[in-house]
């Protein structure tokens, strides 16, 4: 069984008033995706995906990622998510790892707990709140939105018997604004 890890950062960040994309914001010299990318590719998954759009993230980067671009983006989170589904589809994986990459404080340890676990949807739960990262085994791939602005989150609530939660360590907060951002900077 193998499993690839990908990390949505496609999108355009419209809420972060910041001079630059919420993505290339750094904390402590370091941009929010880089972090991001970083813990998801020490989880050590067969493949990493990194699913830019909005922005070109290929000078930032780490080795050892393929990065992928979704000309749709625009359209929303969902045509993210399917261009990773579709390369991981591609590849032969058998499930994947989503996460986000504003998601800078989210530790390869959580990657790594969520992969690990079994079940068809494996949600991090984090103190009872349940975030990202989230495992999604090849079978729930065709049930995953194709439009709109929705990750796998209307899969998760449409059909809680397939979902199953995991305690894990680290801080889910994403940077969506200034304030995020000044918070942990």
């Amino acid at each position: 069984m193998t499993v690839a890890g990908i990390v949505l950062a496609g999108g355009a960040g419209s809420r972060f008033e910041g001079p630059t994309h919420k993505l290339l914001a750094e904390i402590d010299g370091i941009p929010v995706v880089v972090r991001a990318v970083r813990a998801a590719l020490d989880a050590g998954f067969n493949d990493l995906y990194v699913v830019q759009g909005a922005i070109e993230l290929s000078t930032i980067l780490p080795a050892g990622i393929t990065l992928l671009t979704a000309q749709d983006w625009a359209e929303g989170q969902s045509r993210t998510l399917q261009c990773g589904i579709e390369r991981a589809r591609a590849d032969g994986h058998n499930s994947v790892v989503v996460g986000l990459g504003d998601q800078p404080m989210v530790p390869s340890r959580t990657w790594r707990t969520v992969g690990a676990a079994r079940g068809p949807i494996v949600i991090a739960s984090f103190d009872g709140e349940r975030r990202p990262p989230v495992k999604l085994e090849s079978e729930v791939w065709d049930f995953l939105p194709t439009e709109g602005d929705l990750g796998a989150r209307d899969l998760i609530r449409g059909r809680p018997d397939l979902v199953s939660a995991v305690a894990c360590s680290g801080n889910p907060a994403d940077i969506d604004t200034m304030k995020d951002l000044d918070q942990w900077s």
